[in-house]
């Protein structure tokens, strides 16, 4: 079994404030490849191509790809004093993300994804573990106050935290905290509580089924007035034809980065580490959504959601490439 690639951290020994605070899920990914990935009850084995144990959910995989880049990263989440839970914890903390404030608590049991992975197409068995464990009061005015940015993802499985995700948001911005959200997909299909939450986002980063599902807009165009009426900034993920972003006032698009896929997981979240690294730094919206484009491209080069994750002058440089 193939271990995660992991890259030398920064010293957050001495960091006091941070740039981006995560509130998120915890978890590692077990990813089989394979063509033939269905399995066969009737105690029929099936060989495959490879396994590889990485950081998993989204959350930290974003953790991992915004510290990649060179941001200052703390995350708050729970963890099973476990094997998984401490694999996470130690791995995360090599790729540079503080995770000083992750509660790790005795009576819970981490979870793990099973990803059923053929390249450019994935399936996911998930059991959750302590997933929808973190509530908004977990995370603290001090981390907050000592923060630049929230970001929260996968919004449907963190059940827990959505009852008080609005306050939450409303507490950051009265202390000049901006905000993101992904929500990844819904397990459930409902797709509800959304009227109040985005005007309180800042940067909301859904994929386009997921835009188009929140929504229930016909098409992107529908989708995205729908989003950009809520939220002051939409940015959604169009897969392999890059991404659109949307204000009330102006739109822009960036192609993504040609390369030879070897695995989709987590392309997403280095999507959005790459977008919040410009925004933060107060790039343009069109170069902060190539950075963003570029990110998510490059992630796929290896298995694993953080294993290709690329550095802040890598991805510039494909940017130059492009043109």
């Amino acid at each position: 079994m193939a271990l995660p690639a992991v890259h030398e951290a920064p010293s957050i020994e001495k960091w006091s404030h941070f740039d981006i605070l995560v509130a998120g899920e915890i978890n590692p990914d077990l990813i089989l490849t394979g063509e033939d990935l269905i399995p066969r009850f009737g105690q029929h084995e099936l060989l495959i191509d490879g396994a590889t144990l990485a950081i998993g959910s989204s959350s930290a995989i974003f953790a991992c790809g915004a510290a990649r880049l060179g941001l200052r990263v703390a995350f708050v989440g729970i963890v099973g004093d476990d094997l998984f839970g401490h694999y996470m914890l130690d791995a995360m903390h090599i790729c540079g993300v503080d995770v000083s404030p992750v509660i790790v608590d005795k009576n819970v049991q981490t979870g793990l994804s099973v990803i059923l992975n053929r390249g450019t197409d994935r399936a996911i068995l998930t059991f959750p573990g302590c997933i929808s464990k973190l509530t908004a009061q977990h995370v603290s005015t001090d981390l907050l106050s000592r923060s630049r940015h929230l970001h929260v993802a996968s919004y449907f499985l963190q059940t827990a935290l959505q009852p008080d995700l609005p306050d939450l948001f409303r507490h950051a911005h009265s202390l000049g905290v901006t905000t993101s959200l992904d929500t990844n997909w819904d397990p459930q299909k409902e797709w509800a509580g959304f009227d109040k939450l985005l005007q309180l986002v800042d940067v909301f980063l859904p994929n386009e089924n997921e835009a188009l599902a929140i929504s229930q807009a016909e098409d992107l165009s529908g989708s995205l007035d729908w989003l950009a009426a809520r939220s002051p900034l939409v940015v959604v993920k169009l897969g392999a034809r890059g991404a659109v972003a949307r204000t009330k006032e102006r739109s822009a698009f960036a192609p993504a980065l040609p390369v030879q896929v070897v695995d989709t997981v987590g392309a997403g979240d280095s999507f959005d580490a790459g977008f919040l690294y410009g925004y933060l730094n107060g790039w343009p919206l069109e170069r902060s959504l190539r950075l963003a484009c570029v990110c998510g491209s490059l992630s796929t080069r290896a298995a694993g959601g953080t294993g290709g994750q690329p550095t802040l002058d890598e991805a510039i440089m494909a940017m130059d490439a492009l043109g």
